[in-house]
Order: C-alpha cells, then sequence, then structure tokens
C-alpha cells in the first residue's frame, strides 16, 4: 500500500480526493502538535487581555506614566467563543476553563453530548453566538465552508471591545474587514499566528497596529511538537509497512475499507 505523510503542514495543502480516488492513504501527525497550538492560542488571549506588548513598551521606552491610559482585562469570569471542536479545538476550551472562563463551542460536526462532557455550551447558531463572546478563537480547518467565514459582517455582530484570534488558516479571516473592525475601536484585538499570504507583506496593514499581535505561523512548532511530528510519521509509515494502518491518524479512511 502506498501511503502519503505529512509531517508539520496542514492536509487542507493536499488533494485529498486525488488520493482517494487511487486509494492511497493520507496520514497525519495525530495530536502532536496540537497542545502546542492550543497553548499558542491562549497565549494571544492572554496577552492580548493584559496588554503585554503595549505595557513591555512602556517601560523600555520610559512613559510609566501612560500605564493607567488602558487598563488590562481578567480572563476569570469572561466567555470564549471556540471555533472548532476538534485536536486543538478541545485543549484549547480546557486551558480556557483552567482560567474560569465560560466555553462555547461553534462545531456542527460534533456531536452535542461530546461537547456537553466537555462541560462547555454548545451553540449551533455562530451569528447568534458571537454578541456573547469576549474572545473567538478559531481552530477549524480551512476549506469552502470556512473561507472568509469572519468577515465585515460577523465583526460586528461580535461584543464592542472583543479579541480575535486565530491559529487555524489564513484566509478564515477576511483582513480587510478585521483591519474596518480594529481601526474603528469595535474590535479592541486580534492575535494572528496565519495570514491570507504567507510571508504576510510587510506593508501588511493590520501589522500597522498596536491592538494586533503575530507571529509567523509558528503555533504548532515547539522543541516538542517537533520532535513529536517526526516520531508519529515514522509510526504512521511503520504501522502500513505491518499491514495495520493507524486508523485514528488517517484523514480519508474510507481507503482501508
Amino acid at each position: 500500500m502506498q501511503v502519503v505523510a505529512r509531517i508539520g503542514v496542514g492536509y487542507d495543502a493536499v488533494e485529498v480526493p486525488a488520493l482517494t480516488a487511487r486509494r492511497v492513504p493520507l496520514m497525519v501527525a495525530g495530536t502532536a502538535n496540537s497542545t502546542s497550538v492550543a497553548e499558542h492560542a491562549f497565549h494571544l488571549m492572554m496577552a492580548l487581555a493584559k496588554r503585554s506588548t503595549a505595557l513591555d513598551g512602556m517601560v523600555r521606552n520610559g512613559t510609566w506614566a501612560d500605564r493607567h491610559g488602558g487598563l488590562p482585562m481578567e480572563l476569570s469570569g469572561k466567555t470564549a467563543l471556540i471555533v472548532g471542536f476538534g485536536r486543538i479545538g478541545t485543549r484549547s476550551a480546557r486551558r480556557c476553563q483552567g482560567f474560569d472562563m465560560n466555553v462555547l463551542i461553534y462545531d456542527p460536526y460534533v456531536p452535542a453530548e461530546q461537547i456537553s462532557s466537555a462541560s462547555c455550551e454548545r451553540v449551533t447558531d455562530l451569528d447568534a453566538a458571537l454578541p456573547r463572546a469576549d474572545f473567538v478563537s478559531i481552530h477549524c480547518p480551512k476549506n469552502a465552508e470556512t473561507i472568509a467565514m469572519f468577515g465585515a459582517a460577523q465583526f460586528a455582530r461580535m461584543k464592542r471591545g472583543a479579541f480575535i484570534v486565530n491559529t487555524a488558516r489564513g484566509g478564515i479571516i477576511d483582513e480587510s474587514a478585521l483591519h474596518a473592525a480594529l481601526i474603528s475601536g469595535h474590535l479592541a484585538g486580534a492575535g494572528l499566528d496565519v495570514f491570507d499570504m504567507e510571508p504576510t507583506p510587510v506593508n501588511n496593514t493590520l501589522l500597522q497596529l498596536d491592538t494586533v499581535m503575530t507571529s509567523p505561523h509558528m503555533a504548532g512548532v515547539t522543541t516538542e511538537s517537533v520532535a513529536g511530528m517526526a516520531r508519529v510519521t515514522a509510526e504512521n509509515i511503520l504501522s502500513v509497512l505491518d499491514g495495520t494502518p493507524n486508523r485514528n491518524n488517517v484523514i480519508n479512511q474510507e481507503v482501508l475499507d
């Protein structure tokens, strides 16, 4: 059996139907980098809430007198809306709960009982849930359903002063609409690990806003995750050679039946 094993890249970069038509399984590295991405998403939420960049700048620039111009906020008691409740979304939810946040989950493909058993609240209408959220964290795949999932209409529905974090894929957020929502003051900030174009141009207008925290698509890349992805990739290949492919890591599982 032929197999395609991916390490350090999302499977949305692969033409899965073409592999399936040829009965070639596509295998991914499972949860090897899920913790890293969940931690990074939560890091962005925390840093935005605590105004980390601005406060650090005040110390470095000797402008301590400005420190009361905009106060940090607590995460405790706030509401996080997690879009996508897969390997990363579930881990992100636990981190939010650890800080006493209320967690809403939007994922039409996950059974209600799975969400309730995680002590989260399932929401079936994204537009109706947006006004309730202080933070929105995106953890869904990029596909025809999710491209431009967050645009001007969605930002307008969000609570004034809310934050949005994207560690999933560029293109799920309409960057021009996000810029407009930020400069208008409707949204308080954004944490972005991914962009429409990568590397994003240095003249991207979002980079000119001090309400935006960024990273260069590194959420899933840590010392531990890189080692884990290499190990799981090798295990995936060996499982195929042994005639017992690790089904949990196969995206197009129908080719195994």
